[in-house]
């Protein structure tokens, strides 16, 4: 049970009690935490349960029937729940007698130990209809590969005119700030925000939105990504709408290698081209409308800005700071001792050097 889940754990009721007394007869000497997670649909089901230590050493049990008998008659009974009946049943409990559970209904993706085949899901749903699905689980059982665009299939869309996308910055500005706030993410030593290899900018945001870069040969390039919950892909997945052509215009370069991963889980909500010296779309919204999945690449200052967030001290001459190192990077000549006036003589900092070396925004 992750932190988010535990934070939605609920009231529990006289069945959810029973079952997490159930496990706890299973607890190993000197147990500390239960951790068990359940996932049901009408033909297929799995159990993980783990008790841990005061150290947090793990150990596995395997749940007995008369558990998995009552975690079944859990799920029956959720199924006059509006939503439907849950998916996963977490249950959380501690050796000093606290118990939490938690009804995932799929608000966010199953991690992929917990995902059933896409049939497992469709038979549910015959038996358990549902209004609405998530975006995620509405894209895994549908998509069915509508938003690839292999190279033999790409020259399709010929004769198309495809929009001119204003919005964003040109690519040379836009590339260089990128590799800007990914330096500053890598030198503050932080996971998130976005990164960088030769010829390729990624972005994963902590909301699930995210993007992806490609930098080709001539003076080319593709923007593309998904946004979290895109009311477009909704409407698709719960509507009936029909797939937005991202691609409509789009030159037969712009391929399936070239395009964001969620292309092929039918998640992507733009893609954006960029050639002969300005931006495209197709069916694509205005990139300002997808900056949830964007680094703050618009303008030096917005970049400055996240930049400036990242120093461990604010004030005028940090923001200064990380100005200067927008700048620098959009000439080819940011160098290290910008990183170490943001982030102090940190191991974190040769990390950034490299990332501003890949990108070509240093000397």
């Amino acid at each position: 049970m992750t932190a988010a889940e535990d934070s939605r754990a609920g009231e529990v009721d006289g069945a959810s009690r029973r079952i997490a007394e159930e496990l706890i007869a299973l607890a190993p000497p000197g147990w500390h935490e239960l951790r068990a997670v359940f996932a049901l649909t009408t033909g297929a089901e799995l159990a993980s349960v783990f008790f841990a230590d005061e150290e947090g050493h793990p150990a596995q049990v395997l749940p007995t029937e008369e558990v998995l008998a009552l975690v079944r008659r859990q799920r029956a009974a959720s199924a006059a729940l509006p939503g439907g009946p849950w998916w996963r049943y977490l249950v959380l409990a501690t050796a000093s007698g606290e118990i939490a559970v938690d009804h995932d209904f799929g608000a966010e993706p199953f991690p992929d130990d917990h995902l059933f085949p896409p049939d497992a899901y469709r038979a549910d749903l015959e038996t358990f209809p549902r209004e609405r699905l998530p975006v995620w689980l509405g894209a895994y059982l549908g998509h069915e590969d509508r938003q690839s665009r292999p190279a033999e299939r790409s020259g399709n869309s010929a004769g198309t005119t495809p929009t001119v996308e204003t919005t964003l910055p040109a690519l040379p500005l836009l590339a260089m700030r990128w590799a800007a706030i990914a330096a500053a993410f890598t030198a503050a030593g932080s996971p998130w925000g976005p990164r960088v290899l030769p010829a390729l900018g990624l972005f994963e945001g902590a909301e699930r939105s995210g993007s992806s870069l490609w930098l080709v040969p001539g003076d080319r390039a593709v923007l593309s990504g998904g946004v979290w919950d895109d009311p477009a892909l909704d409407a698709v997945y719960n509507a009936g709408a029909p797939m937005p052509d991202l691609y409509a215009g789009a030159p037969g370069w712009v391929a399936n290698p070239l395009l964001n991963p969620r292309a092929g889980e039918g998640l992507l909500s733009f893609c954006y081209w960029w050639e002969a010296g300005r931006w495209y779309r197709g069916a694509s919204p205005p990139a300002s409308e997808a900056a949830a999945a964007v680094p703050a690449v618009w303008s030096r200052e917005s970049a400055a800005e996240v930049i400036a967030a990242l120093a461990a001290e604010g004030g005028v001459g940090v923001r200064d700071a990380a100005l200067e190192l927008v700048v620098a990077a959009e000439h080819g000549q940011a160098d290290r001792a910008l990183l170490v006036r943001l982030f102090g003589e940190t191991d974190e900092v040769d990390g950034g050097v490299l990332q501003l070396l890949m990108a070509g925004a240093a000397e």
